[in-house]
């Protein structure tokens, strides 16, 4: 979607420390007006508008120069004679089907004094340019549009729904009665609206629109159809679960056609059979917990049935390891999704219809929770939340198997009961920190899928609006978080006390220290960032602010010279 100026301008003072490709995302991009040529200049408009009008919609800053940092050397403007009613013709009158952007000029000290933004408004892919050539956003590039980024292009529009074919048999020769009470049981469970399962079978499937003019189409049938008739119209669908002694020794396998709501059972059940149970006292009641969350596992099967490519050769495998499962479903990703946005897009189904019926009966939801369901399962126990890999044409989805963390359950439980929900993101950054001595807004920003601004609010608010966090660095981007020693003390239990990061941290102090003595007295030669961080194992950040703190303690320590060169020394003292 586009973004609005006053979001533009917000992101402009990131411009100082940051390059704008940084800011880019699916659906902002930056780029510097070409000056030496009005026709090329013009080209590249076309080109853009083709491409965020391919993804959907997207807004493009033109005047601002990438890969570099600082607004005078970024924010370069665009020339003050540029008439936008030109470039809303030329764009017009170039591409097929037509669009129409809309431009807006935006004011700055720097440059020209002057940005062009374009927005461009999604409505029905594909589009080319007069040449028929096109370019689709894929993440933060323009790519060239191939034969199979247009059919995934129709597939997300909901031009090919394969879902919504039609079979013309008549449906009481492909329905299950079984299947039907399945699916009304477990929307039940859902909270689905009562007038809506009490409807017959017919009217019921009519309202959920998959029973079309007395024809049941094939997300109807998958939702209740019986085995025979799936296997029949539905050929290449299977499910399969497995469990593994190893990555290449089975020992048990289970096959299926069944409908979804018999799928989901019999997948669920064969799972629940191994996930091993622990308890956990909070307060006067005994709860007990599953290595796997089953409201985890419950949201990762009803992704991969409901989002699987039908067309597609292979089963829904799921791979049941002593250490891991792993759920694999046929297609990829689609619509800009990707395993680095998942969090926040917005949901893009493969098959419309049937996504809609299962919406209706709240077994799925339009707001794209279902993965973040999964992910605060995962981070409410303490525990590492899923990985999603899209290998191919497939999305796979890890979990592994690993205790619950008892203070980490009960810290949430008491926070929920003084009215404090943690977020996703607000869990991710505290599962980071009891792993990590501290997080910087360069990786807490795609830890937490959001743009930087956006994560310096989030950090800002765990440090001063619920105290989580405590703030060190030297400002900007060297500004750092880290958990308050009490904080750190009671999530990480007694096996992790917070003093040891400080012991280690000495002992860093008094190695380096060891180290450079060393060097001036055989060879004179000093330690540059690159070698103590092989020797700290730190990162650049903290390797300078171990420094700073061990010349403060000695001062006999110097820097000398700079950039990559740059060397820390000791002068040694003269007996």
């Amino acid at each position: 979607m586009p973004r609005s100026l006053r979001e533009i301008e917000d992101l402009l003072p990131e411009l100082e420390s940051v390059a704008a490709d940084t800011l880019e995302d699916q659906d902002l991009d930056f780029k510097e007006w070409i000056t030496r040529s009005r026709e090329q200049a013009v080209d590249q408009v076309v080109e853009m508008a083709v491409c965020m009008a391919n993804s959907g919609g997207g807004t493009v800053v033109f005047g601002v120069r990438d890969r570099v940092a600082g607004r005078n050397k970024v924010l370069l403007g665009v020339p003050l004679e540029i008439d936008t009613n030109l470039l809303v013709k030329a764009v017009y009158d170039r591409t097929d089907p037509k669009l129409t952007p809309a431009f807006e000029d935006l004011a700055i000290p720097e440059g020209t004094g002057r940005l062009l933004v374009m927005q461009v408004h999604g409505g029905l892919p594909p589009y080319n340019d007069s040449q028929g050539r096109a370019k689709v956003r894929i993440g933060k590039d323009c790519q060239p549009m191939t034969g199979s980024l247009r059919r995934r292009i129709l597939v997300e529009t909901g031009e090919t729904d394969f879902t919504a074919g039609q079979i013309d048999s008549r449906p009481a020769e492909l329905l299950s009665d079984a299947a039907m009470e399945q699916l009304r049981d477990v929307a039940r469970r859902e909270n689905a609206p009562e007038d809506l399962l009490r409807l017959s079978e017919t009217d019921l499937l009519t309202a959920l629109e998959v029973l079309r003019d007395g024809r049941l189409t094939l997300a109807g049938l998958f939702l209740a159809g019986h085995a025979d008739a799936l296997r029949r119209h539905l050929p290449k669908y299977v499910w399969t679960h497995a469990r593994m002694r190893s990555d290449t020794d089975p020992s048990d396998r289970m096959d299926g056609n069944d409908a979804l709501p018999v799928a989901l059972s019999r997948v669920l059940d064969r799972i629940m059979a191994d996930n091993p149970i622990s308890t956990l006292e909070l307060g006067l009641f005994h709860h007990e917990y599953r290595a796997y969350p089953e409201i985890a596992l419950r949201e990762a099967l009803m992704n991969a049935l409901c989002h699987q490519d039908f067309r597609l050769g292979g089963p829904l495998l799921i791979s049941q390891y002593p250490d891991r499962i792993e759920i694999a479903n046929a297609g990829g990703f689609i619509g800009g999704v990707s395993p680095d946005n998942i969090l926040r897009h917005r949901p893009v189904p493969r098959n419309p219809l049937l996504v809609n019926a299962l919406v209706r009966l709240r077994l799925v939801n339009r707001m794209n929770l279902g993965v973040r369901r999964m992910f605060q399962a995962m981070l409410i126990e303490g525990k590492t939340p899923p990985t999603l890999v899209e290998e191919g044409e497939s999305v796979l989805v890890r979990f592994r198997k690993q205790p619950i963390s008892a203070p980490v359950r009960l810290f949430v439980a008491d926070e929920g009961k003084a009215g404090r929900i943690l977020s996703v993101e607000q869990l991710l950054v505290l599962h980071y920190l009891l792993a990590h001595p501290e997080l910087n807004i360069a990786t807490a920003a795609p830890l937490c899928q959001r743009t930087e601004p956006e994560t310096r609010d989030l950090l800002n608010e765990m440090e001063t609006g619920l105290g989580y966090l405590e703030r060190g660095g030297t400002g900007g981007r060297g500004t750092y978080w880290t958990l308050r020693p009490h904080l750190h003390q009671r999530l990480a239990g007694p096996g992790y006390p917070e003093r040891d990061r400080r012991i280690a941290w000495e002992a860093a102090k008094t190695r380096i220290l060891s180290v450079l003595q060393e060097r001036a007295r055989c060879a004179g030669s000093g330690l540059s960032n690159q070698e103590i961080r092989q020797i700290t194992h730190y990162d650049r950040n903290q390797v300078v602010r171990l420094m700073q703190e061990l010349r403060e303690e000695n001062p006999q320590i110097r820097l000398d010279g700079g950039g990559r060169s740059a060397a820390y020394r000791i002068e040694m003292q003269q007996k």
